[in-house]
């Protein structure tokens, strides 16, 4: 039978565009499920502040009335604004091992890009840096993370063969956490706080975050500015985002490092893996799978996610790095995690690369974005 391409137009078929994604790896090890409700959100033009400057289109491949693929097409004006470029992305892509239905898919996005004016589509990508990016090209036998999405190594073939070609990798590393402060961190983190007068600031109450919530995600606008595929979050998505994570930050995992005018130089943000807390829920937080997510954040875990480490440019020769390493090390010694995911980082971003010199780390995963030219 020939692929049929659909275009979601109700809340229904958005359903199972979202869903489409845990039916399809419902049997992998390794990958991660997002949760249905968070994903319809982050797809929903009424409840993500995104669509103020992103516009999309989701398509869904039929096949004998059997759902066989999904694709979102974005545009990103803002991103395109700050990169000078007219492109579109693609993202939230999945599909069975049939170069019919990828065709089918890729074909139907590449069109409504065109329709739009855009030279080109690049991708995975989503509506801003904090959505997943990049498709997974190596370590197809790891373990995911909450932060990156899976795919089957049949994927790259698939797309590449659709006339897409690299455009940006990101690595990953699994970093040994080391028994005790290592001796290079200790002493420059003592000469950065009598220096500069820095200081680490710690929290335990979520009330306390509040003060500082709006200045921990200008610094990431600032310090991921420069960082492919950067989307300036609005200060209606700053809002948005604060309310989504602020609430369920593990607060001991949180390293802030402040000035003597107590502005936030630094940010230091983990949680311990979710992963396969994530693969128990299924994709849903009722009827267990809060259960899960809270055992895995507060019971015995080996495994820390680090999500974010961002220090403003300024700021970002001065040692400010050994303060939060400090700070992570000693919690994650006294709390017993073994190791720390780094969750992917841009090949070219060598600054942030270099922070693991000083630690046994492994890289196991690389993912990349693709392009191509309309």
């Amino acid at each position: 039978m020939a692929v049929t391409i659909t275009e979601v137009t109700n809340r229904f078929k958005l359903k199972k565009f979202v869903k489409f994604n845990i039916q399809l790896y419902k049997d992998n090890p390794y990958h991660v499920p997002g949760l249905v409700g968070d994903e319809m959100m982050t797809l929903s033009r009424k409840k993500n502040p995104a669509f103020d400057f992103c516009e999309s289109v989701y398509f869904l491949a039929y096949r004998d009335n059997q759902i066989v693929g999904r694709i979102a097409g974005i545009i990103n004006h803002r991103a395109n604004e700050t990169w000078n470029q007219q492109y579109a992305r693609f993202g939230f892509v999945d599909f069975i091992d049939d170069e019919e239905v990828s065709s089918a898919l890729f074909k139907a996005v590449e069109n409504w890009a065109i329709a739009k004016g855009m030279k080109g589509v690049q991708g995975p990508l989503g509506f801003t840096d904090l959505d997943h990016e990049g498709l997974l090209v190596w370590g197809f036998d790891r373990l995911g993370t909450m932060a990156t999405s899976y795919s089957f190594s049949y994927y790259m073939k698939h797309i590449e063969n659709l006339g897409y070609a690299k455009d940006q990798d990101w690595k990953e590393f699994l970093i040994t956490v080391p028994n005790g402060i290592p001796e290079k961190y200790q002493r420059i983190a003592d000469i950065v706080r009598q220096k500069y007068g820095f200081n680490v600031k710690k929290f335990k109450h979520t009330r306390d975050i509040w003060p500082y919530a709006r200045k921990i995600f200008e610094l990431w606008n600032a310090a991921y500015r420069p960082l492919y595929g950067f989307s300036e979050l609005s200060p209606k998505q700053i809002e948005y985002y604060i309310k989504m994570y602020i609430p369920m930050l593990r607060l001991d995992l949180l390293t802030l490092i402040l000035d003597s005018n107590d502005d936030v130089i630094g940010v230091g943000i983990t949680l311990p893996s979710l992963s396969k807390a994530l693969q128990k829920a299924k994709g849903y937080l009722l009827p267990f799978g809060w259960i899960y997510l809270l055992k895995a954040l507060y019971g015995k875990n080996e495994v820390v996610d680090l999500y974010i480490i961002g220090i403003l440019p300024e700021y970002q020769s001065k040692g400010v790095n050994s303060l939060i390493f400090n700070d992570l090390i000693t919690t994650c010694n006294k709390i017993g995690y073994l190791f720390a995911e780094s969750n992917p980082e841009l090949e070219t971003n060598h600054k942030i690369q270099t922070l693991w010199d000083s630690f046994e780390r492994e890289h196991h995963k690389i993912r990349r974005a693709y392009i191509k030219h309309l």
